[in-house]
């Protein structure tokens, strides 16, 4: 597949359904989780134009900072510490749509306003951490619940 891609207008689920099969041709081939993580990072900074977009992965009981586009990250979360943090422990998404109001957020840029964090699972595993921030308030809903959740699950399945 060209690794060009196109970026599609439309409501938040049409243009997650236009996504998914350019993220499914990008993650297709056995390779590396760090380089399927960037591409996936890079395809939805690219349509959705969000603050920061990136990847956490649980490395020696700790998430630590993978591939992601935006400003500088924090480098590593403890498990049940932030919004990824709390992703990890509780083995679900977590959308919080005003950071200033969830105990214990860790503000790695002040500037983030709302987040969404979604466990990558493999075999009932979390590997890591698909974490989204915006700069507006109230932006993650349950339709981006659900179409990360695919793309993690995705991910997960090639790696």
């Amino acid at each position: 597949m060209s690794e060009e891609l196109t970026v599609f207008n439309g409501t938040k689920a049409e243009q997650y359904e236009h996504l998914l099969p350019q993220i499914r041709a990008l993650i297709s081939t056995d390779g590396d989780m760090i380089a399927h993580m960037a591409n996936i990072a890079a395809a939805l900074q690219q349509q959705f134009k969000w603050f920061w977009v990136g990847f956490y992965r649980v490395i020696n009981n700790e998430l630590v900072v993978g591939p992601f586009q935006g400003p500088v990250a924090c480098v590593s979360i403890a498990k049940g510490k932030g919004v990824c943090g709390k992703a990890w422990q509780e083995s679900k998404t977590i959308i919080v749509p005003d950071v200033d109001q969830f105990p214990g957020h860790i503000a790695c840029n002040s500037a983030s306003r709302s987040e969404i964090a979604v466990p990558v699972i493999k075999n009932d595993i979390i590997t890591g951490v698909l974490d989204v921030d915006s700069d507006a308030l109230n932006t993650f809903d349950d339709t981006d619940a659900q179409y990360l959740a695919q793309i993690t699950s995705l991910l997960a399945a090639v790696c």
